[in-house]
């Protein structure tokens, strides 16, 4: 499998794009922080969601019993799933006991985890996804690319070609407007017919045993008033104590995720509509692996808002995809490792560190200092290429030993000046694939420093 440099690499061959991905991005980030600012108590409220996160992280055990008993006083089945492939199972007998062969499925990032659309298809269950974001993605048998905005990556003359492929649009036409349309009489249609809702989760209210789920596009609703069944995959960590914690991370969601004031659907499903029946699963899914993990706890305190990916620089020119995982991004590099270090290694290292990330995080997730921490773990578990693992011993031992730190220093600054190009820009100079080094000093700072103490 190729690594996020390589995959970075073939993404910004395309230079048109890659600006282009970037300013869109940016863009968003821009109007995070106008919303933001009209906001006097953010950071109350940013405060106060962390606190609330906190609670909940430490006494999630108590908070699952209460949700679950809760919820199942509403008539709502209640499942337990330990990982990826057991939700898939409980999915799977609950559609099969309701005999149901089409499903409508709005935005869920927990069931591209456990990448529920394969399971479905490989058991003959047609699953339609209605975020159209998603469905874009769904035509093109790919992955999201970002955790709010799925498709970001393609522009709308693709999406043209791909419904006049798909949809039988005009050819040509990618106006938005008649594009959207299209999508809408096509959506429609599925949810006409479909035998069973399945949504994510955003937050669930212990107190009530009511889940929460936000969409701009009013196709969660849709879904579930429509069908007979309607399905609920929640992660572990979604959890909130009482319903009046909704409102601090309402207003900051939508407002971290797209700078909007709060997201057009927040809809409330707390027991099922007569004759219909309501499911609630409950997925772990490495997430109390990660729970235990004093340094990296805080990532679940995690609400998928994005913001974290609109600001990184290094997302931003990358693309999602070059992260190799579900969640990409900064986050997604904190979470990744966690399941599989061996297979995301690659991730942690996929930042600046400029601590962007956590300066926008809407819960107060110390994410640059997360990507640190793993980048230390994943040096002691002997998970770091030769070509990383090699140079920092070196290095360190350079640093380590003043005399020959300055010896070493001594001979750089000379042989630099002197050596040919290709014996200082070739392979083994990663830093220099797509920089120039910068002009060698004549001296180093210790003895500009005593120069001029001198003198």
């Amino acid at each position: 499998m190729s690594t996020h440099s390589e995959k970075a690499a073939a993404f910004i061959k395309d230079e048109a794009r890659t600006n282009w991905h970037d300013g869109a991005l940016w863009h968003v980030r821009e109007k995070r922080d106008a919303a933001a600012s009209l906001l006097p108590e953010w950071e109350l409220l940013r405060n106060t969601a962390s606190h609330i996160k906190d609670n909940v992280l430490a006494n999630l055990d108590d908070y699952l019993i209460q949700f679950e008993a809760e919820a199942k006083k509403n008539g709502v089945v209640v499942h337990w799933a330990k990982d990826g492939k057991e939700h898939n199972q409980i999915v799977g007998q609950i559609l099969q006991r309701s005999n149901a062969k089409k499903v409508v499925k709005s935005k869920s990032m927990l069931t591209e985890e456990c990448k529920l659309n394969d399971f479905l298809e490989e058991n003959d269950i047609e699953i339609i996804d209605t975020d159209l974001g998603e469905r874009i993605i769904q035509m093109r048998k790919e992955e999201p690319s970002h955790v709010v905005l799925p498709a970001i990556h393609i522009k709308k003359e693709e999406v043209g070609e791909l419904f006049h492929k798909e949809l039988g649009t005009e050819e040509g036409n990618s106006d938005p407007t008649y594009l959207t349309k299209a999508a809408r009489t096509h959506l429609r249609q599925r949810f006409f017919e479909a035998d069973a809702a399945i949504t994510g989760v955003n937050f669930g209210i212990a107190e009530t045993g009511g889940v929460v789920v936000c969409t701009n596009e009013g196709n969660a609703d849709m879904g579930c008033h429509s069908a007979a069944v309607q399905i609920h995959s929640m992660g572990i960590e979604k959890l909130l104590p009482k319903a009046e914690h909704l409102g601090v991370f309402t207003r900051l969601l939508a407002r971290s995720a797209t700078g909007q004031p709060t997201t057009i659907y927040t809809s409330h499903f707390q027991k099922p509509q007569k004759g219909k029946e309501m499911h609630i699963v409950i997925v772990d899914n490495g997430r109390s692996e990660q729970l235990g993990k004093e340094d990296f706890r805080n990532s679940l305190k995690c609400i998928r808002c994005g913001a974290c990916m609109n600001t990184c620089p290094i997302y931003r020119r990358s693309g999602g995809h070059s992260y190799h995982a579900t969640i990409p991004g900064p986050i997604g590099a904190i979470l990744s490792p966690n399941r599989d270090l061996k297979k995301y290694s690659d991730l942690p290292f996929a930042s600046t560190l400029c601590g962007s990330c956590s300066d926008v995080c809407p819960v107060k997730i110390d994410i640059h200092e997360q990507l640190y921490k793993w980048r230390q773990e994943i040096y002691k578990h002997h998970e770091l290429p030769k070509s990383k693992s090699i140079p920092l011993r070196i290095t360190g031992k350079i640093f380590e030993n003043p005399s020959i730190f300055n010896s070493v220093g001594k001979i750089a600054r000379s042989s630099l000046k002197h050596l040919p190009r290709f014996m200082v820009y070739n392979n083994l100079n990663g830093w220099g694939k797509q920089r120039e080094l910068p002009e060698v000093p004549e001296y180093s700072f210790k003895e500009w420093y005593k120069k001029q103490k001198d003198e």
